[in-house]
């Protein structure tokens, strides 16, 4: 398990468990997230993955067990799939910012838009955009919210090279300028290239919460290392 006693964490997950009927997404799972480098969740399909972030986020409420914030995290969530609202790119933008109260101005719009390569579409139909365009228009309406972690959900699921590098490019440049990312993802490349920490969950428990060449070299749990050489975990 990761040892974070020199680091205040940002959130503490206390045996957090959620259910639904008599069905366990996760049992028991103590974490602490700390600021920094972003954090990769790595599991098997039904792993709980998207559960815990939407459990972060506070989306959902555990059935049982404890979240507690460190402080007044202000926070945003990207899904695999987002919603594109019916109006242009830059209105896609101006919403988000006037929805938290933040300068709406098109300076402040077309910043957010340079930030994520798409400021040549600000009048284009959200709509019309390709699946990375509009993976990029998502994240830059999450970073409209000036959050200070920002969960992503598989965001560079079913995308070609191109549009995963630059999804990539734009995740890079957010946590250097301080905004802590959690994101979920089956890509093993892209959690070597993005990782400063990897959580592993497998049948909806915490397997391993190491620093990434940890995991990647001396993963210390059975499953874990089944689940690097390919093998199913049952």
């Amino acid at each position: 398990m990761r040892d974070d006693t020199t680091v205040t964490p940002m959130i503490r997950l206390t045996r957090v468990s959620y259910d639904i009927g008599i069905t366990k997404i996760l049992t028991d799972v103590s974490l602490d997230l700390a600021p920094g480098k972003p954090t990769l969740l790595l599991g098997p399909n039904g792993s709980g993955k998207t559960t815990l972030l939407k459990l972060l986020m506070g989306l959902l409420t555990p059935t049982s067990g404890a979240i507690s914030n460190t402080r007044d995290l202000r926070k945003a969530f990207v899904f695999q799939k987002p919603v594109m609202l019916k109006r242009s790119v830059a209105a896609n933008i101006a919403f988000a910012l006037s929805a938290t109260k933040r300068d709406a101005s098109q300076a402040t719009i077309s910043s957010l838009l340079r930030r994520v390569g798409l400021e040549h579409l600000h009048d284009r139909p959200a709509r019309k955009l390709s699946g990375g365009e509009q993976q990029r228009l998502a994240i830059a309406r999450a970073l409209a919210l000036n959050p200070m972690l920002l969960l992503l959900d598989e965001p560079t699921a079913s995308l070609d090279p191109t549009a995963t590098k630059a999804i990539e490019d734009i995740i890079t440049s957010a946590a250097n300028d301080g905004v802590k990312i959690i994101m979920a993802t089956h890509d093993l490349g892209e959690a070597r290239r993005l990782a400063g920490d990897i959580i592993f969950l497998a049948r909806g428990r915490l397997g391993e919460h190491t620093p990434s060449p940890n995991f990647f070299t001396r993963p210390s749990t059975p499953d874990a290392q089944h689940f690097l050489a390919g093998d199913l975990i049952i």
